[in-house]
């Protein structure tokens, strides 16, 4: 299989650079050449978050960092609107009411975003909330909130905004002290082209003056103590060593890149992609729209086995893609082209997609080139 050819929604391929940076011999976590390790990943980082605020590590996946975000910044009781499009929306609201908050959902069909309007009357009416969640780029819809909208309506109320930008950050444009983002939550594995392992989380002054008084139980997810270890160059917990070399090296390549030509990479493949389904005679999941720059939904044509779809494209093509989630299992599909990718990659994904639609029988139509 081509390592190229992983097109799920994460995690994604690694560069050849970052897998040669995890061969780094291992060095003492409480040391000197750690200290500059992390600073260097923290500078490099505050330009992919557009922030000057506080980052925080952890050894974690995203739903770790979410976690954080959370316990950090609430207290059992508090009042908090959880917006939800699709699973990983549903899935912060579900951390915050395991903790206790007074969890107010408000869902949105899946396949479209939150409309800011109806967002804004929620406020309006059902407020105040201590916080607001939100999900920036939703990969079990192929759907992006415009959070940027969103953040205008919910920072006039006190509110704090807490969003996941889990499979977002360094693919889609987030502007977090521009747009106000109290907390912004992420993994290495998706954009950043890290293998899985590291969850970050920037705090913003209004998120650590609610952490001051926040009540809900914490231990290994604390800011207070993950920043006194940090401020002297270390973390308060056995760090993976080796991520710290790798994500050095991504934030290099993005840097190289530059962050505004990486959204706009991200940007066009996304248009490449939907176009290229669209000429297979398929339908995409959700509303134009909300289409996503980094994961293209799509729904299965009738006649066609959805799960016999996506193992017909490892087993035959050597192409991983991802199935639908929940509800939509065996219903959609999905294309990742996030992070180290480029028009090849999804070329070759979609000139398998259109054998393996034949091979179930499919009749797309010519192809154009």
């Amino acid at each position: 299989m081509n390592p190229t050819d992983l097109r799920i929604p994460g995690p994604t391929p690694v560069p050849e650079e970052v897998m040669a940076a995890l061969s780094h011999p291992m060095i003492n976590h409480r040391g000197p050449e750690f200290a500059r390790l992390l600073a260097e990943c923290t500078v490099g980082l505050k330009r992919v978050f557009q922030t000057e605020n506080d980052i925080i590590f952890y050894p974690s996946s995203g739903s770790g960092v979410l976690e954080a975000a959370i316990v950090n910044t609430l207290s059992p009781g508090d009042r908090v609107l959880a917006i939800s499009i699709g699973s990983f929306g549903k899935r912060f609201g579900e951390i915050a009411a395991r903790y206790g908050a007074n969890v107010t959902p408000l869902a949105f069909e899946w396949g479209t975003g939150a409309e800011p309007a109806v967002v804004e009357e929620t406020l309006r009416q059902q407020g105040p909330f201590k916080a607001v969640l939100v999900t920036h780029n939703e990969t079990s819809t192929g759907v992006t909130n415009d959070v940027r909208a969103v953040a205008e309506i919910v920072k006039p109320t006190g509110a704090l905004l807490l969003v996941d930008a889990v499979s977002s950050l360094g693919a889609i444009d987030l502007r977090t002290d521009d747009w106000g983002i109290d907390c912004v939550s992420t993994g290495s594995q998706k954009a950043l082209m890290c293998p899985p392992g590291l969850g970050l989380i920037s705090v913003s002054p209004a998120a650590w003056e609610a952490h001051r008084s926040a009540a809900m139980p914490r231990f290994y997810w604390d800011w207070t103590n993950a920043m006194a270890f940090q401020n002297r160059g270390e973390n308060p917990y056995t760090p993976p060593v080796g991520l710290y070399f790798a994500l050095s090296t991504s934030l290099r390549l993005i840097e190289r890149e530059g962050l505004a030509n990486a959204i706009q990479r991200h940007t066009e493949l996304g248009e490449f992609t939907r176009r290229g389904v669209q000429e297979l005679g398929l339908e995409l999941f959700c509303e134009p729209r909300w289409a996503s720059s980094v994961v293209t939904a799509v729904k299965v044509p009738e006649g066609v086995d959805g799960k016999r779809l996506v193992a017909l494209m490892e087993e035959q093509h050597g192409v991983t893609i991802a199935g639908g989630q929940e509800h939509l299992a065996g219903k959609i599909f999905r294309l990742g082209h996030m992070g180290y990718v480029s028009r090849a990659d999804m070329q070759r994904c979609l000139d398998a997609l259109r054998s393996t639609l034949a091979e179930l029988g499919w009749k797309a139509p010519a192809a154009v080139h």
